[in-house]
């Protein structure tokens, strides 16, 4: 006898909605766009807040626990800070090991944060990582507003709908998706940055306009010396060029929480990401992203996607901007000979599962999918950035 099989098919749909601010001076007393955030939604007053600080941000802005504590007091009606802000370590370390998870998330207990309480993270991607990862594991979610602080940050991680912590020898192995409650893009915290964290958010401008808009890598390419000295005029026309195009892709690709096997806004990405593991995340993200996309872009000349022209153009506006492209992570070998940086293909590929699929341009300003890395052409593609360094190509 056949056994029986019921099915009933579940199908549904949730939005989310977040607004993202481009401001400055977000902390001080007369600014009102975090009071905005915190009663877009009502609620119960006064709403309760925890607010996170980057070390880094801590020690380049001393002023900003105590602005934090001001700009509160002014609205002691509207909002309740539960505890001083909690500053945590900063940059890549924060998404290595887990102590810093942990804690957040004790301090989210002791204080009976609920899911209608807020959590505000001041920091670099790193901090907004971690932080947002806590938060998302809490009462599955509490309400996260994001105020992220570097270049790279305010265009690309912070406004996105995703936390990453690495682990297994992985970039962002564990994490969740979890977009936020709102994002505030202050640039007033762009003006301390390191040349090195300053200049190192530009190489996602470049990622996003190979491939999706030929207009915006124009106006990169033209405007490369003011990047380089540290026009924030121009930097804030470019994280708000580069964030809202993120933003654009989110809503528009069909596929924000990725189920598939595509990952279309992470050009030069699979490289990137293992030079980072290889180097022990010494080199930061921003920088091997620069590398990366010099790599896949000298690769999709020479498979025929662009001119070679094209490429050359983009290898020298990277450079122009004082990025680098190039790291001796590519030319690095196995005991077997083979090219350690090749592995982040398979890495790449196993953390969406399914095929290898890798974003090019074709041509600049589109984007095409392709499933299949000819070795030999990315050999001679690295060998030519080896070239343009003065070294023997290996």
């Amino acid at each position: 006898m056949a056994t029986s099989v019921r099915k009933y098919e579940q199908s549904f749909a949730v939005a989310f909605d977040y607004p993202v601010y481009f401001v400055r001076d977000a902390l001080a007393p007369s600014c009102n766009v975090l009071a905005d955030v915190l009663d877009r939604r009502g609620g119960v007053r006064p709403h309760k807040l925890l607010t996170f600080v980057d070390s880094g941000v801590a020690e380049a802005h001393p002023g900003v626990i105590s602005a934090v504590g001001s700009w509160v007091a002014a609205r002691s009606g509207q909002v309740q800070l539960v505890d001083s802000p909690v500053v945590v370590s900063g940059g890549e370390n924060a998404k290595n090991g887990w102590n810093d998870v942990r804690r957040a998330m004790e301090l989210l207990g002791r204080h009976h944060l609920c899911r209608q309480s807020f959590v505000l993270a001041v920091g670099g991607g790193g901090v907004l990582d971690m932080v947002g990862f806590a938060v998302s594991l809490v009462h599955r979610g509490l309400r996260l507003i994001r105020m992220p602080t570097t270049v790279l940050s305010q265009n690309d991680g912070g406004v996105g709908v995703k936390t990453g912590m690495n682990e297994h020898g992985a970039k962002n192995f564990a994490g969740t998706f979890a977009p936020p409650f709102a994002v505030i893009n202050d640039a007033t915290f762009l003006a301390t940055l390191s040349q090195r964290d300053w200049i190192g958010g530009v190489s996602e401008a470049f990622k996003v306009a190979i491939i999706r808009d030929a207009a915006f890598l124009e106006f990169l390419l033209s405007n490369a010396k003011r990047f380089r000295e540290r026009d924030l005029d121009a930097m804030e026309e470019l994280v708000f060029r580069c964030a809202t195009i993120h933003l654009d892709h989110i809503r528009d690709a069909g596929d924000p929480f990725e189920f598939g096997s595509s990952r279309p806004l992470d050009y030069g990405h699979w490289a990137a990401h293992q030079i980072e593991v290889l180097s022990d995340f010494t080199v930061p993200h921003g920088l091997a992203v620069s590398v990366g996309v010099a790599l896949d872009t000298v690769y999709a000349a020479r498979v025929g996607r662009i001119s070679h022209a094209d490429a050359e153009r983009i290898v020298a506006g990277l450079e122009a901007c004082g990025l680098p492209v190039w790291s001796e992570y590519l030319v690095r070998r196995d005991a077997h000979g083979a090219r350690t940086v090749l592995a982040g293909l398979d890495a790449f590929r196993e953390h969406l599962g399914g095929r290898l699929t890798l974003a090019m341009p074709s041509p600049i300003g589109r984007r095409c999918d392709i499933h299949d890395v000819d070795r030999e052409a990315m050999d001679r593609a690295i060998a030519w950035l080896n070239s343009r360094q003065g070294e023997v190509p290996a």
